[in-house]
C-alpha cells in the first residue's frame, strides 16, 4: 500500500481517463448543449468576423489592429482547444479521452492563455509608443519589430507551456480514471495524481504568479504612463480617442486577468466548494475572453466598427441591386 493509501500508487498509472464535467448537472446536461454550442458559434463567428475585416481593409493594416487580430486568431484557437470535447461531454456522460489527448489539450490551452498575455503586453507597447512617442511611431512600431514581438510572445508561452506539460506527463495517474473536469487543466490532473507533488504544486503556482505579476507590474507601468501622456495632449478630439482606445485594452486586460485570479483563489483557497462551481469558474475563465473580446474591440474601436457596418449595408445595397431587376420582371409578367 502507497504512504496516501492507495493500493495502486506504485503499481499502475491510468493512461486513459473520463472527463466529468459538472457531475451535480446531470440532469440538465442535454438541455445546456444547445445553448453552449451556440455560445462556441457565436465565438468563432464574432472573432472571425472582426478578423476578416482587419484583413480586408488596406487602412486597418496598422500594428495596432494587426495585434487585435491576432489576439481575436488566439481566442478562436483557445476555445477550439475546449468547446469540442466539453461539448461532447455534454451529450456522453463518461467523455473518454486519452493521456496523451489530455497532455495536448492541456498544452494548447495554456499555450493560449499565455499568448493572449504576451499579445496584451505587446498591445501596451504599441500604445505607449503611439500616445507617448507619437513622432517616433512609424520609425519604431515596424514590421520588422511587430515580428520580433510575436517571436518573443510564442517563445515565452512555449518557454511556460512545454514544462507543466512535462511535468505533469512523469506524474502516476494512479487514484482515478476518473477527471472530475470538463477539460484537462494542471490543476485537475493533479487531482488524480499520486505520491510526492508537491514540486508540481509549487512550480505551477511558481509560474502563474511569476507570470502575472511581471505582466501586471509592466502593463500597470505603461497604461499608467500612457493615461499621464494622453491626459497632457492638447487636442481634446486626440485626447479622447486616446483614452478611449486605453479603455478597450484595459477592459481586455481585466477581463482576463481577472477571471483567472478568481479561478487560482476558488481552487486553492475555497476547498469547500463544489466541483461545479469550480468547473463554471473555469468555463468563464476560459471562454470570457473569447466571447467578449470581438464586441469590445468590434464595438469600441471606431475604424473597425465603421468597417463592419460598411461592409453588411453594402451586403444589403447588393441584394437590393439585384431583387429589383426580378421585381420589375415580376410586374411586367402580372400585366402591372
Amino acid at each position: 500500500m502507497g504512504e496516501d493509501g492507495n493500493t495502486s500508487t506504485f503499481n499502475i498509472s491510468y493512461t486513459n481517463f473520463f472527463l466529468i464535467g459538472f457531475p451535480g448537472l446531470q440532469e440538465w446536461r442535454p438541455l445546456l448543449f444547445l445553448p453552449l454550442t451556440f455560445l462556441y458559434v457565436t465565438i468563432i463567428s464574432a472573432n472571425a468576423l472582426v478578423i476578416h475585416t482587419v484583413v480586408a481593409q488596406q487602412s486597418l493594416h496598422q500594428p495596432m489592429y494587426l495585434l487585435i487580430a491576432l489576439l481575436l486568431a488566439v481566442n478562436v484557437c483557445a476555445a477550439t482547444a475546449v468547446m469540442p470535447k466539453m461539448l461532447k461531454g455534454f451529450v456522453h456522460y463518461a467523455n473518454p479521452i486519452s493521456l496523451h489527448g489530455c497532455l495536448t489539450q492541456m498544452f494548447f490551452i495554456y499555450f493560449t492563455l499565455l499568448l493572449d498575455y504576451n499579445l496584451l503586453l505587446a498591445m501596451a507597447l504599441d500604445r505607449y509608443i503611439a500616445i507617448c512617442h507619437p513622432l517616433r511611431y512609424t520609425d519604431l512600431m515596424t514590421s520588422k519589430l511587430l515580428g520580433v514581438l510575436a517571436i518573443l510572445a510564442l517563445t515565452r508561452s512555449l518557454g511556460v507551456a512545454v514544462p507543466l506539460v512535462v511535468l505533469t506527463s512523469q506524474a502516476p495517474f494512479c487514484r482515478t480514471m476518473v477527471i472530475p473536469h470538463f477539460t484537462c487543466e494542471y490543476i485537475a490532473l493533479l487531482s488524480i495524481a499520486c505520491g510526492d507533488l508537491t514540486f508540481n504544486s509549487k512550480l505551477g503556482l511558481a509560474m502563474r504568479l511569476v507570470t502575472v505579476t511581471f505582466d501586471l507590474a509592466l502593463l500597470g507601468a505603461s497604461y499608467t504612463r500612457i493615461i499621464y501622456a494622453a491626459f497632457r495632449i492638447s487636442s481634446g478630439g486626440a485626447r479622447a480617442k486616446a483614452l478611449h482606445t486605453c479603455g478597450s485594452h484595459l477592459l481586455v486586460i481585466l477581463t482576463i486577468y481577472l477571471s483567472g485570479l478568481s479561478t487560482s483563489i476558488v481552487f486553492r483557497v475555497a476547498k469547500t466548494v463544489s466541483q461545479d462551481v469550480q468547473n463554471l469558474l473555469s468555463a468563464i475563465y476560459l471562454l470570457l475572453p473569447g466571447a467578449l473580446n470581438p464586441v469590445i474591440y468590434g464595438v469600441r474601436t471606431r475604424e473597425i466598427r465603421q468597417h463592419v457596418e460598411k461592409m453588411f449595408y453594402s451586403k444589403k445595397s447588393a441584394q437590393e441591386v439585384r431583387g429589383k431587376p426580378e421585381r420589375m420582371q415580376s410586374m411586367i409578367v402580372e400585366g402591372k
